[in-house]
């Protein structure tokens, strides 16, 4: 076998562990996800009807920093403990529901009507006890139009398989003139995080909890109640950085070897 040959081989062999790493990544964005939309506005004419079976329009209806969840309410996976990590958050706050800020959680599944929310509503202001649930927690329910601009809005993508979906779990947090200005990803929310979230939205401000490079490399550890480092998927982010590196110095010796022979 020549060195020629050998070293297309190898090269081939990199731009497969290239591709491995990369196809997880982009077959999940294809089927879901949350793409953000800091400082983008919630539109003005999303009507949504909420657990009193009152019509909302839901930007004239934001008057504080407000959180949004989105689930829907007959979900058997990760909704619950989304819904779970918010009251329990919203109850070690020092902040108040209703003068500091309000909540709206909407039904991304049209076939949910106000009874079911209202049921939901009835769960969840008692987990948290405190605050002016009656007003200034809402739950909504919408038609499937209106959900669908909605979640296009706020760059939320789910995917329907029967009478259940695939989705994120994520809030949102918006100002009190409807900007996006935050996304607090996960189920398990520090206060910490909650409130400047809350803070800042107020004040108009937009951007990520925690810094993209901390997020990738570190992930919270719920029962430790800390962040620990990501070995596989940063060993993972290295071996990658480290095949593209190798890939591009063989190239680069190859022209020059080349160059050599020419001059």
């Amino acid at each position: 076998m020549s060195h020629l040959t050998k070293k297309t081989i190898l090269v081939l062999s990199l731009l497969c562990v290239i591709l491995v790493q990369f196809r997880p990544q982009l077959s999940a964005q294809e089927k879901l996800g949350v793409y953000e939309q800091l400082d983008k506005y919630i539109g003005d004419d999303y009507v949504f009807t909420d657990e009193k079976f009152n019509e909302v329009n839901l930007k004239e209806a934001i008057h504080k920093p407000t959180i949004i969840s989105m689930v829907y309410y007959e979900c058997p996976g990760i909704c619950t403990p989304l819904m779970n990590g918010l009251a329990d958050v919203m109850k070690k706050s020092d902040l108040e529901l209703g003068k500091d800020y309000e909540v709206f959680t909407i039904s991304f599944s049209h076939l949910e009507k106000p009874v079911l929310a209202q049921n939901k509503k009835k769960s969840y202001a008692k987990l948290i006890g405190k605050g002016d649930t009656e007003n200034s927690w809402r739950f909504f329910t919408g038609d499937s139009l209106t959900i669908h601009r909605f979640l296009d809005n706020i760059g939320y993508q789910v995917k329907q398989e029967g009478e259940n979906y695939i989705h994120p779990a994520t809030l949102l947090v918006v100002s009190p003139d409807g900007k996006i200005t935050r996304y607090l990803h996960g189920t398990y929310f520090l206060p910490f995080d909650l409130k400047m979230a809350i803070i800042e939205a107020g004040q108009g401000k937009s951007g990520p909890t925690i810094s993209k490079v901390l997020e990738f490399c570190f992930s919270y550890d719920a029962e430790g109640q800390k962040y620990v480092f990501n070995v596989t998927k940063v060993s993972g982010a290295l071996i990658l950085v480290a095949a593209l590196l190798f890939l591009a110095t063989l190239i680069i010796s190859n022209k020059r070897k080349k160059q050599s022979n020419n001059a």
